[in-house]
């Protein structure tokens, strides 16, 4: 027979798993949302998913730290509009969360199409090792490191090589250096992975 205290102890776990499946979501439906609202070029919106404090490392250029900050950035990409593409697609996550904490660690992979009408095109692939933080009752982007692997230009594949990174942003410089120094394809890179196991 099942003592009550046994079944409070059945309770409390579910509870536990119910939260962190909850969380599961909330984490994938806030990057996604990041990758749809860069997508379109919303940098206000996408900034938005920020923590206060979270920081921000794409392609080598930097980190930029606050969500202020990550928002000035963003602002110094090119406006979205007739003749443009920026699709970001998130891919392949790989999320470990502690729901007690309000702490989480995710893994991305991000598949990108960018181009300009009459000016380039581009395929892009990106590996994304990002962490996130509860605030209040929203989870948001404690930092955001997009380590790319390749660029090549969408006419010429990669077998032919790849487009060096772009080591800085027009106008605006980065509060931190790189995490590490890196050159994408035909240069090996592997993102440090936050997890030894799954």
């Amino acid at each position: 027979m099942t003592t009550t205290k046994e079944l409070c102890e059945r309770l409390d776990a579910l509870e536990k798993k119910a939260r962190i499946a909850e969380d599961y979501v909330a984490i994938a439906n806030l990057q996604a949302a990041y990758g749809y609202y860069v997508d379109k070029g919303l940098w206000d919106k996408a900034a938005d998913l920020f923590a206060s404090d979270g920081t921000l490392e794409i392609a080598g250029r930097g980190v930029y730290v606050g969500q202020d900050r990550v928002r000035q950035y963003l602002h110094q990409l090119p406006e979205y509009g007739d003749g443009t593409i920026f699709n970001h697609m998130q891919l392949q996550p790989v999320i470990h969360i502690d729901s007690e904490a309000g702490t989480a660690k995710g893994r991305w992979r991000t598949l990108m199409m960018v181009g300009f009408l009459n000016k380039e095109g581009r395929w892009g692939e990106a590996t994304y090792e990002n962490a996130y933080v509860r605030e209040g009752e929203k989870w948001r982007i404690a930092s955001l490191h997009g380590i790319i692997n390749f660029y090549c230009e969408y006419d010429e594949g990669w077998h032919r090589g790849g487009v060096p990174l772009l080591r800085s942003t027009a106008g605006i410089a980065p509060d931190l250096p790189q995490s590490f120094e890196y050159e994408a394809h035909p240069k090996a890179v592997i993102a440090p992975f936050h997890y030894d196991e799954v």
